[in-house]
């Protein structure tokens, strides 16, 4: 095995346990990188031997907010996410799923009240594993690989 090839940050957040290929995806979600200044750091396709393949992002000088957890949550449900302080972690902790998911994922239903009228969508969980959320307006349930998370 050879070792990784990323270098510690200072101060941050590091998102660890991404399942493989969506790194890109959270980036989307979070919206890092298009309007701040943060220095992101992404590894893909690292070894793992808890889920296999995994992902890794690393944000600068940024800790992430309650609503970006969530967001984070709902595609990479497995995922840890580390403080770093002085180059050493002071806080780690897995991501949760709200049970309540409030104007953050677009239903997929076109003939969804949301997708017509300026209502915010509302989805519940349905289901931790695999991953399904069900819209409080239509009923329409999502599966993991369909969640359209806006940001």
């Amino acid at each position: 095995m050879r070792p990784y090839k990323v270098y510690a940050i200072q101060e941050g957040t590091v998102i660890d346990h991404i399942p493989a290929k969506r790194a890109v995806r959270i980036l989307e979600a979070l919206g890092i990188g298009e309007e701040d200044e943060s220095i992101v750091t992404v590894g893909m396709n690292f070894q793992s031997r808890d889920i296999g393949r995994k992902d890794v992002v690393k944000v600068e000088n940024r800790e992430l907010t309650d609503d970006e957890l969530n967001r984070l949550a709902l595609i990479a449900p497995q995922a840890t996410i580390n403080i770093i302080k002085g180059y050493k972690v002071a806080k780690k902790f897995k991501v949760k799923l709200p049970q309540t998911i409030d104007g953050m994922v677009r239903c997929t239903n076109p003939n969804c009240i949301t997708r017509v009228q300026k209502i915010p969508s509302r989805f519940h969980l349905a289901c931790r594993s695999p991953l399904r959320i069900r819209c409080h307006h239509c009923e329409k349930v999502i599966d993991r690989d369909y969640i359209q998370v806006e940001h």
